[in-house]
């Protein structure tokens, strides 16, 4: 009867919380503004408005620069990286945080024992003549003890760490966009320096046989010391300059060592420059770009759980009712231990209530409201700074391309003006230096013109991270 009176009276609490109030605000998105499209979109042929398959994960974004090594790259920062490796451990330890707070719903229970060897005073007033001053006292006591959640506050609670836990996902992923991003730059930048070599052992080549051609007119005293000097000062710089970029060649290499988790000391990257035009991505419009980048739905999460813990500082103005029962066995005899007459127990509620306490709470409650104005703030911070981040990448785009057009048609004239003086100067109508002028010219447009190359490509993957690089929001974990 008593197991069954003890159970009615936990199911009538389980009712009663069913029916629990839950103060504090229930939680609203902040608005932010979003323009109907981006100001550069669709001002270059290259990039297209999304489609609804787009909404889909695109994954291994990088895959779109054809780049097998990029690709194997790629997959080694996301499994060797310690960076990610640490963003993916604060994020087990926000998700083990919500375990903690979903227990604070549940009873809680435990068991314990003891043996102890006891000494009554003889002088004592309470002792009894003829009873023993020594004795063994044997116990083990059980406790249960709940405070049900008539307020909300460990509801609210675990609304708090469930989406700072998502926060904490959101900003895993942001941490694996943004290292991956870095190291698809890198490796780009790398193999634009490529480029950059291939064009000066190019233009070694011409420079050789221009040297060899003023060498050749000295012999046949048609050209002066003076020419085959300056031929060879070019052609010693033209070196020098492929020898120092090898200085910044290492350095890339060194640091996507790093990113993919090896020493520095045997990485090596084989040579193979960079070509052709970015491939084309599709940007969507500004509205989407609040579910696809992982930063803002970090800032967004951190809105809930600050509105959350509001929720939890009003909760402290409500009374505090706790349910609890001890009971267990003890007896002076272990063999009587577990008898009927050994047992004891006692239960029953409790409830307590502040009355005073100079304005403590309601300072808990207007910081928990500041908490959240600047996650809110912060937030829209975040969404203003990934509306540039896709507009500086789509100028980029727009610009770069107008530019390597007209780069390209400056260095198409310079090499016809090479070739002009080349041939002009074999037949004496004109100086060396007009040759030197002209190649110098011709050197700096075709260097200028590679740059482009690498800064167009490059720019295409920042703009594949601004746009969040293939992540949704659905991907978040539920917690």
């Amino acid at each position: 009867m008593k197991l069954r009176r003890t159970c009615g009276v936990a199911l009538l609490a389980v009712l009663a919380l069913s029916g629990c109030k839950t103060v504090g605000p229930n939680y609203k998105p902040p608005t932010v503004p979003a323009p109907p499209t981006f100001s550069d979109d669709g001002h270059n042929g290259d990039w297209a408005a999304a489609k609804p398959a787009d909404a889909a994960d695109r994954g291994a974004w990088w895959s779109v620069y054809q780049s097998a090594e990029l690709n194997g790259l790629e997959a080694r920062c996301a499994t060797a990286n310690q960076s990610i490796a640490a963003a993916l451990h604060a994020y087990e330890q926000a998700h083990d945080l919500v375990r903690e707070n979903h227990s604070s719903l549940y009873p809680t229970v435990s068991l314990g024992g003891s043996a102890s060897r006891n000494r009554i005073s003889s002088t004592t007033p309470l002792k009894t003549a003829g009873s023993e001053q020594s004795y063994w006292a044997f116990l083990i006591p059980l406790s249960i003890s709940w405070e049900p959640d008539f307020w909300g506050s460990v509801r609210r609670q675990i609304e708090s760490s469930s989406a700072s836990a998502q926060a904490s996902a959101a900003d895993l992923a942001n941490t694996r966009l943004s290292l991956q991003g870095l190291l698809a730059v890198t490796y780009l930048q790398l193999r634009g320096l490529d480029l950059q070599a291939q064009l000066l052992r190019t233009t070694i080549d011409a420079y050789t046989q221009t040297l060899q051609l003023t060498q050749v007119r000295l012999k046949g005293g048609v050209s002066t010391e003076s020419d085959v000097a300056q031929a060879q000062a070019q052609l010693e710089e033209a070196r020098a300059q492929l020898i120092d970029l090898g200085v910044q060649r290492a350095q890339y290499e060194h640091a996507i060592a790093v990113l993919v988790g090896e020493p520095a000391t045997n990485f090596r990257i084989a040579e193979q420059p960079l070509g052709g035009d970015p491939p084309a991505a599709p940007t969507g419009v500004p509205s989407e770009l609040l579910q696809r980048r992982p930063d803002i739905a970090a800032a967004e999460r951190r809105v809930a759980a600050a509105n959350a813990l509001i929720g939890v500082a009003k909760a402290a103005y409500y009374p505090n009712i706790t349910l609890g029962a001890t009971g267990g066995v003890e007896s002076s005899h272990i063999s009587q231990l577990f008898n009927s007459s050994s047992a004891q127990w006692s239960g029953g509620p409790a409830a307590s209530e502040v009355l005073f306490d100079a304005g403590r709470r309601r300072a808990q409650v207007d910081y928990a409201l500041a908490q959240r104005e600047q996650a809110t703030a912060l937030y829209r911070e975040q969404v203003l700074s990934a509306f540039r981040d896709v507009e500086d990448q789509l100028a980029a785009l727009r610009v770069l391309e107008q530019e390597a057009a007209v780069q390209q048609r400056a260095v198409d004239a310079a090499r016809h003006s090479t070739d002009l003086s080349l041939l002009r100067y074999k037949h004496g109508l004109t100086t060396y230096l007009e040759v030197l002028t002209n190649q110098t010219i011709q050197y700096g447009d075709e260097r200028a013109a590679a740059a482009l190359v690498a800064r167009r490509i490059v720019a295409s993957a920042q703009l594949q991270m601004a746009l969040g690089g293939g992540w949704n929001t659905a991907q978040l974990p539920n917690n």
